[in-house]
């Protein structure tokens, strides 16, 4: 990708045009990024009190049982958001929905089990294992930078 910057005082507010030959991922993932606003708050009920959860704290998102749960090294927290509702809150560099009920941190990951047939093993910083389905192990490899011919035939 190329990157352009024209400095020109005829411009008040900053215009951005993408060139492309195609609408993409990557195109769409910066045109979201350039038209989100400031992180958006995320809070959490535990013990009967509301707290105001910061990102970086968060270990795992996740739904069961017709709720949505935060889990920091706090606790574990009751979200009055759908899980695509906190995705599209979260950074997209730093988490990653790795089933259709979850959603990781990747800065809290101690690491990955590849050794799993189809799947991936994960090992969280506070201890936890979780599991990445097998429709969302492309997605996470690209991210990891083991997606391509070599490691699928040779490694895993």
């Amino acid at each position: 990708m190329q990157v352009e910057i024209q400095i020109d005082s005829s411009y008040i507010d900053p215009k951005v045009i993408i060139l492309t030959a195609s609408m993409t991922e990557d195109v769409n993932c910066i045109v979201k990024k350039l038209s989100e606003d400031a992180a958006q708050i995320i809070s959490g009920h535990k013990d009967e009190k509301i707290e105001i959860l910061e990102q970086t704290d968060l270990i795992r998102i996740y739904a069961n049982s017709g709720k949505v749960f935060a889990v920091t090294n706090k606790g574990e927290y009751i979200l009055r958001l759908r899980l695509y509702e906190v995705e599209d809150r979260l950074p997209s560099d730093q988490f990653i929905r790795i089933s259709n009920s979850e959603i990781i941190n990747l800065k809290k990951v101690n690491n990955f089990d590849l050794s799993f047939t189809g799947t991936i093993c994960v090992k969280l910083s506070n201890g936890m294992i979780t599991y990445v389905s097998r429709r969302y192990v492309p997605k996470l490899k690209k991210i990891l930078g083991i997606w391509g011919e070599y490691y699928e035939k040779e490694n895993y």
